[in-house]
């Protein structure tokens, strides 16, 4: 595999869009998992789930847009 060609199938990896989707899946269902009146154990995880996410959307929203975009 040539090296632009890695570089390439890398770059079509890290495109923002599907990340940026996944972000803010999870970050709504951490905000569930804080809203939810059944379980405890997913309410004490809530905040940690919502911080990673939003960390992982600030992240996200650096990589390259997508070819068609």
């Amino acid at each position: 595999m040539s090296k632009q060609s890695r570089k390439k199938g890398l770059r079509h990896f890290f495109q923002r869009g599907p990340w940026e989707n996944a972000a803010v899946a999870g970050i709504i269902c951490g905000v569930f998992m804080l809203m939810q009146p059944f379980s405890m154990l997913l309410y004490r995880y809530s905040f940690v789930v919502i911080l990673f996410f939003t960390l992982g959307f600030v992240i996200v929203s650096h990589f390259p847009e997508g070819e068609d975009g």
